[in-house]
């Protein structure tokens, strides 16, 4: 995942070396908690320009957020939908390295609600797992 235009340049210069071009999430903290990582929603489309303008070798497949912890997985439907939202109009930009294919929202805790507000990419590693030790 991608949340700045610094880690997109590191990335593009390393695809570069390699000769291949990486795909890539833009990653949107749509809850806009401190603890998480990812531009807010305003800035996702003002950083996928900026991509496509300037890194040749980085192609952007979708979006991809963190929701905040709920123990109610529908308290976070609101930010699954925002995002949907945003997937639906990033994908009407028409460039030969973006191809919308992924919108990845959901983890163990909420993936039934993310996967019905249009989620194709979850993360369920703790049920696959189990809880971290850290």
């Amino acid at each position: 995942s991608v949340d700045s235009l610094k880690l997109a340049k590191e990335i593009n210069r390393r695809a570069g070396n390699k000769g291949i071009t990486m795909d890539v999430l833009i990653q949107v903290n749509v809850a806009q908690e401190d603890s998480k990582y990812g531009i807010d929603a305003e800035e996702a489309v003002p950083l996928i320009e900026e991509i496509l303008k300037n890194y040749e070798n980085i192609r952007v497949r979708g979006l991809m957020t963190i929701a905040p912890f709920e123990e109610n997985p529908e308290d976070v439907r609101k930010y699954f939908k925002q995002l949907k939202a945003l997937y639906d109009s990033c994908a009407t930009i028409k460039h030969e390295r973006l191809d919308f294919k992924y919108l990845s929202m959901g983890m163990t805790n909420d993936y039934e609600v993310a996967i019905e507000e249009g989620s194709n990419l979850i993360r369920i590693g703790t049920a696959i797992f189990g809880e971290r030790k850290y």
